[in-house]
């Protein structure tokens, strides 16, 4: 480390900060005590309580022609770096937080895939222990509860009607560390375990659907307020039969995912998205297996196997898209250059609407005085080249 951390606190200067008011241009950040001191113009930043000092403490560290941008929140991710969150093990959790963590993700859900009832319980078990120890935002159950006909890269052998009873099994399987269930309503029993999620304070999500219009209405009207992956895995939208698409993006109570890989959409529909819900009702996600952080070859998918060819990930048996090999640095990149969204916009689907989801905006999400000094720090073409979580680097610039 150089000397930016010897007192535990830390001064960047010269960077252009994104805040939610706007960006500071030529901003002087300061960390201390693992969170955001103050954020203020450098000609005009007051030396701020518990900031290190010049006088014997840290040096800055000049970021001029950089961006600063708070830490990515996933919330919905499987698997990084060869390894799965379904692998039931702390050494295969690890190394997907690690690999997601080298790409700026500070935060995240640990997603599972569909399996036997008690399989899942078993890794809700490991999850928790490492939401617990703050590793992991929660977890999130995708799978079984969804439809046979939009099941994706789930096995069908192990798909599930949402029988409330099976609902709460697997809820309380993660001891007060399940965030999210993703589900499809129109299943028997799907209204009655969406309501129990919603009276339980998970996030009820919904996904892997074959629904109508008036089915997704009714949900969201019972507690449902994620779109999973919007536009995957449901039917197309439809000018006579609008369906789920139409529904979900509609109503100002749900937050669609979107997967910004340039494989799962369009452009133009992630446009369409952005156009009908605004950045403050979408969040990006990876929705990345195994391969994500690897190359191509043969992975594991819960207890599907996954060809990876060219970065894209389809199932061997059958061939559908199974997941991404994604990581949020490049969705962040690929939204800004490719895709034009305003790099505002862009942080805001990457981290502060994401944090909203999880209720954790108090603590994440933006670059405010307060809160934890999770931030990226990407150079002028937007590549990343510094991660800082809770005030400590991960990856620092210049290293």
């Amino acid at each position: 480390m150089r000397d930016s951390m010897r007192e535990g606190g830390t001064v960047l200067t010269g960077a252009r900060v994104v805040q939610p008011t706007g960006t500071v241009e030529d901003a002087r950040l300061t960390v201390a005590d693992g969170r955001i001191a103050s954020v203020a113009p450098a000609d005009a930043a007051p030396q701020a309580p518990g900031e290190p000092r010049d006088d014997g403490g840290p040096a800055a560290v000049d970021l001029s022609g950089h961006w600063i941008v708070p830490g990515f929140v996933d919330i919905h991710v499987h698997g990084a770096g060869g390894a799965s969150f379904s692998g039931g093990t702390h050494e295969q959790a690890r190394t997907v937080i690690d690999t997601h963590r080298a790409h700026g993700t500070t935060t995240m859900l640990a997603s599972t895939v569909t399996g036997d009832l008690d399989d899942l319980a078993r890794q809700a078990g490991v999850l928790a222990e490492l939401a617990e120890d703050g590793e992991l935002a929660g977890i999130h159950f995708e799978g079984p509860f969804i439809s046979p006909h939009r099941c994706g890269a789930h096995q069908p052998a192990l798909l599930r009607d949402p029988a409330p009873a099976d609902v709460r099994k697997l809820v309380e399987a993660g001891r007060g560390q399940t965030r999210m269930l993703t589900l499809a309503p129109e299943l028997p029993g799907g209204l009655d375990s969406v309501r129990l999620l919603a009276d339980s304070g998970v996030i009820a999500a919904v996904g892997h659907t074959d629904s109508s219009y008036d089915a997704v209405q009714e949900a969201v009207a019972a507690g449902a307020t994620v779109a999973t992956h919007l536009f995957n895995a449901m039917p197309a939208l439809g000018h006579r039969s609008p369906g789920p698409v139409a529904a979900l993006l509609e109503d100002e109570r749900v937050t669609v995912e979107l997967i910004n890989d340039g494989v799962h959409l369009h452009p133009a529909v992630l446009q369409l998205a952005f156009t009908r819900a605004g950045s403050g009702r979408v969040a990006f996600i990876t929705d990345a297996m195994g391969a994500a952080g690897m190359g191509d070859g043969r992975y594991p998918l819960g207890p599907m196997e996954v060809d990876v060819q060219d970065g894209v990930a389809r199932l061997v048996d059958g061939g559908s898209i199974a997941g991404s090999t994604l990581t949020l640095d490049t969705a962040f990149r690929r939204a800004v250059t490719v895709d034009r969204l305003p790099v505002g916009d862009a942080v805001e689907a990457l981290s502060a609407t994401p944090a909203k989801v999880l209720g954790a905006y108090d603590r994440i999400g933006s670059l405010e005085p307060g809160k934890d000094a999770d931030l990226v720090v990407l150079d002028a073409r937007f590549a990343l080249v510094g991660i800082m979580r809770k005030g400590a680097w991960i990856v620092e610039p210049g290293s």
